[in-house]
């Protein structure tokens, strides 16, 4: 009864025969006021579904008055707002077949989809114009026409295809672009800081890989942080179609996330004691992507039920959070790398005040980068250079306009000069002062200490406070400029180490002990608010999760390498303290955790040291030694006899790998590398002269250097191995393959599309465009062990290229892979029959192949889990 500690159903309450008060009978009138309250007929029992309201009358005076669009455009952006949002996508620029989709989308689709469009001057679909060689793309159906138009069928089963096997990614347009402003090389070390879904996560990853240099990893890698295990599994789930072995996915709270600084002049430190001296003593990053949680109000268009929860305290209510998060990210920045700042909302609280309170905390050591030059097919406008606070249905120009019980939310960052006002003294009567912030800059290099004059003639004299910084370099997407949603973005540079920060008074500090009442107040004013993240999903985080953390060091404030002194650092208590695990107790019952390794709930990552099981599979194989294994490898499990998977971690990776060992394990990795090898899990496997086969995941990536166990097939036979996924040596169309095949050891093979007509003799070069799938050689046959997804996308591949080469019909090809003749099924049995007389334990190679083995958390093929993200990410 796993479930029983969440159920609000308690079995007493059958006993007592309790009456069920949460199901209405259908012609109950509360019922119906409820669900219809818009219906025009009153008396009708049936209550139907209503679609949300697109109106909000807060949103409409709250935005009239900000002036994010000039009022005579006010129609048109509202008109826009309120209409669905087009379908977006992109394509993975480092998949092999990356030239075929945007081939078969501006040769195929654009003209196929083109009658289906009302408007004659629209395009079905086109790529966006400001993302770089076509290949992100646009399309005028919303997800709903997609789903619902029958004519439209083939596209949608395109897209979710080319999905899941990640050679194309479903992306909201806007949230494409703040990657691109980042200036990603493969060299670098890249922090997305609020990861979660993971679209961004892997346009990062396409950049690094893509710039890398041809069959060799990039030099650099991207860690993934998220603060909640379960979109720490969406996430996991999303990037795990890059099959990439530079990624690392943390399971942190963004503005807590650890320095892991190594002190190399400490001989008693957990590096000489454990035995790793890392290559690197600090894990800081050249680019940090800072996507903060957000309100959200930049997706109405695709989550329309925002329309009714959306009030002004959605925005002040998570102010706080995004300059914590934005500071710890610029902390951990090199000098002279860059962040981007962006978020999916409209409202300047949460936009041009956060990137005005990043400019004051740094002064002198950030400056605002004007990127208006780049990517200038895209449609932005600049940042606000004014705004007001709305709080309680009263409007606030300044900070000294704010009453004194609302100076605990309602705080002087949010406003364009961020000025602090004090009362009246005794001593001084007639004078109010403002605070001189200690780093005031305009965004600019030469920019240092400047005071900020007389605060009471600038009070007296202004209406409204203006900001000084160059907020006009910052950049709003508007949805009706690009057909869009919206979107903020600010580019910061880093010119020098931020300087040592305290926190004004009269702002919210999480972690002290006389915030706890502010804290509070925050949250009852925000209670039920749920903040969108910054991606533009529906995932959400509550405003309560600042309460989580409060014993971690706060780190955020300063440089990492100045938070704390070296005898502090080198003390076990602060290690200790430093190292702390926050458990956050969520709704629901209670679940087992694992405890095997530092963090609760998370299974250890352990370099693999087996060198009898290295030795093995490099044997079995005969991986060149080019390929560096030795040091490479990871698991998830301590017990090596016992290890079901095996991981492939870059070189990058395993300097952070290294490091993190020797400052305690401070990084909490929920997901790290490339998984390889799996433990052969068949009782035939279990006989074969190697335990572990080579995971489809992994095959592209250790291909170029595997010399046994490998062959040549022709396009014909590939293509039957895809079709019927098990066939007998004798069957092949070329017999001498079919030789070849029996001669292979029990075990896994590797299976090649020969580039000729029939089968090579002899091994070719494998390259970017070699298409190789994972295969058992079983006893009297060969079986596939690919999933039906890859099988079916592989298909659809090698069937445009004959449809090109032989001018055949690929509708025609496609029914014939899809509804297997009489004649070849009963074959298939006959071959089936004649295995199990021969003692091939068919069913076991079945298993093999479809069955996921679930060893840990890193590996989230959970059936559940994949459903729910899946979900999660379509919707």
């Amino acid at each position: 009864m796993g479930g029983r500690g969440r159920s609000r159903t308690q079995r007493r309450h059958f006993k007592e025969n309790r009456e069920n008060v949460w199901k209405r009978p259908k012609s109950d009138p509360s019922s119906e006021n409820i669900n219809n309250n818009n219906s025009s007929s009153s008396n009708n029992e049936n209550s139907h579904w209503q679609p949300f309201a697109t109106q909000n009358p807060a949103f409409d005076e709250y935005y009239k008055e900000q002036g994010i669009v000039s009022p005579e455009e006010w129609d048109s952006f509202m008109q826009v707002l309120r209409k669905p949002l087009p379908a977006a996508f992109r394509i993975n620029s480092s998949s092999q077949f990356c030239s075929d989709i945007r081939s078969q989308l501006e040769n195929d689709f654009m003209k196929s989809l083109q009658a289906e469009v009302t408007d004659g001057e629209a395009e079905a679909i086109r790529p966006l114009p400001w993302y770089p060689e076509n290949l992100a793309w646009h399309s005028n159906f919303s997800r709903m026409q997609l789903r619902k138009n029958q004519t439209l069928e083939r596209f949608h089963e395109f897209l979710k295809l080319e999905n899941e096997i990640g050679n194309i990614t479903r992306q909201e347009a806007v949230s494409m672009v703040p990657p691109l402003f980042l200036d990603v090389h493969s060299y670098h070390f890249v922090l997305d800081m609020c990861a979660a879904p993971g679209s961004k996560t892997f346009q990062l990853l396409e950049i690094i890989h893509r710039s890398a240099k041809e069959g060799s990893l990039p030099d650099g890698l991207v860690v993934a942080n998220d603060l909640d295990v379960q979109r720490c599994n969406l996430l996991i789930h999303q990037t795990k179609r890059m099959c990439t072995a530079n990624l690392i996915v943390t399971n942190h709270e963004a503005q807590h996330f650890p320095g892991c600084r190594s002190n190399r002049n400490c001989s008693s430190s957990s590096e000489s004691t454990m035995g790793f001296h890392p290559s690197i003593s600090q894990l800081i990053f050249d680019r940090v992507l800072c996507d903060v949680p957000c309100s959200g109000d930049g997706t109405l268009r695709k989550a329309p039920d925002i329309w009714r929860k959306w009030n002004p305290g959605l925005g002040n209510g998570i102010h706080n959070l995004q300059v914590q998060i934005a500071i710890r990210g610029l902390s951990l920045l090199k000098v002279g790398g860059r962040m981007v700042y962006s978020t999916c909302s409209m409202n300047p609280v949460e936009n041009e005040a956060v990137v005005a309170e990043i400019l004051r905390k740094c002064g002198g050591s950030l400056e605002l980068v004007d990127v208006s030059c780049e990517l200038p097919q895209l449609v932005r406008r600049p940042g606000l250079k004014k705004w007001k606070v709305r709080d309680k249905g009263t409007w606030f120009v300044s900070y000294k306009d704010v009453p004194k019980y609302r100076r605990s939310v309602i705080v002087p960052s949010m406003f364009p000069s961020g000025r602090i006002y004090v009362e009246r003294s005794e001593n001084n009567p007639d004078k109010e002062l403002g605070e001189k912030h200690e780093n005031c800059g305009n965004g600019n290099s030469k920019d240092g200490f400047q005071p900020l004059g007389d605060p009471v003639a600038l009070a007296d004299d202004l209406d409204e406070e203006v900001c000084n910084f160059p907020l006009e370099r910052c950049m709003r997407i508007m949805p009706h400029d690009q057909n869009s949603g919206a979107f903020f973005i600010a580019v910061f540079h880093k010119l020098s180490t931020l300087p040592a920060m305290q926190e004004k008074p009269n702002t919210l500090q999480v972690g002290s002990e006389s915030s706890t009442k502010q804290l509070n107040q925050v949250i009852e004013d925000t209670s039920g608010v749920e903040v969108i993240s910054g991606d533009g999903t529906d995932e959400k985080h509550s405003v309560a999760n600042l309460e989580a953390g409060t014993d971690e060091p706060d780190e955020a404030a300063v440089e990492p390498h100045l938070c704390i002194t070296s005898e502090v650092q080198n003390s076990e208590e602060a290690q200790a303290l430093d190292h702390k695990e926050i458990d956050v107790k969520k709704a629901g019952g209670k679940r087992k955790k694992q405890t095997q390794g530092k963090w609760k709930g998370v299974d250890p990552v352990v370099f693999f040291k087996d060198e009898g099981i290295v030795n093995s599979i490099k044997l079995f194989y005969g991986i060149d030694d080019a390929f560096p294994l030795s040091g490479h490898l990871v698991t998830r499990n301590n017990d090596t006899n016992h290890v079901k998977r095996i991981y492939y971690i870059s070189k990058s990776v395993k300097d952070v790998l290294e490091l993190n060992f020797s400052v305690g394990q401070q990084l909490k990795i929920t997901s790290i590398g490339l998984k390889m090898f799996e433990r052969q899990s068949s009782r035939e496997g279990s006989s074969a002269p190697c335990a572990f086969r080579i995971s489809s995941e992994g095959l592209p990536l250790i291909l170029p250097y595997v010399t046994k166990q490998i062959l040549y097939a022709s396009l014909v036979d590939f293509k039957h191995l895809l079709q019927y996924k098990t066939i007998k040596f004798a069957d092949f169309v070329d017999s001498e393959f079919g030789q070849k095949a029996t001669n292979l050891m029990l075990g896994c093979c590797i299976i090649v599309l020969s580039k000729g007509s029939k089968a090579s003799l002899d091994s070719t070069q494998v390259d970017l465009s070699t298409i190789a799938i994972g295969c058992w050689k079983g006893r009297a046959s060969l079986s596939v062990m690919v999933n039906a997804i890859e099988c079916q996308e592989l298909l659809e591949r090698l069937l445009i290229h004959m449809d090109a080469q032989n001018g055949s019909s690929v509708h025609e090809e496609k029914s014939h892979v899809k509804g297997v003749e009489v004649e070849d099924i009963n074959d298939i049995e006959r071959n089936v029959d004649m295995d199990a007389q021969n003692g091939s334990l068919m069913h076991d190679e079945k298993s093999l192949v479809k069955g996921v083995e679930v060893e840990d958390r890193n590996d989230i093929e959970r059936n559940e889990d994949m459903e729910s993200s899946i979900l999660a990410t379509r919707s």
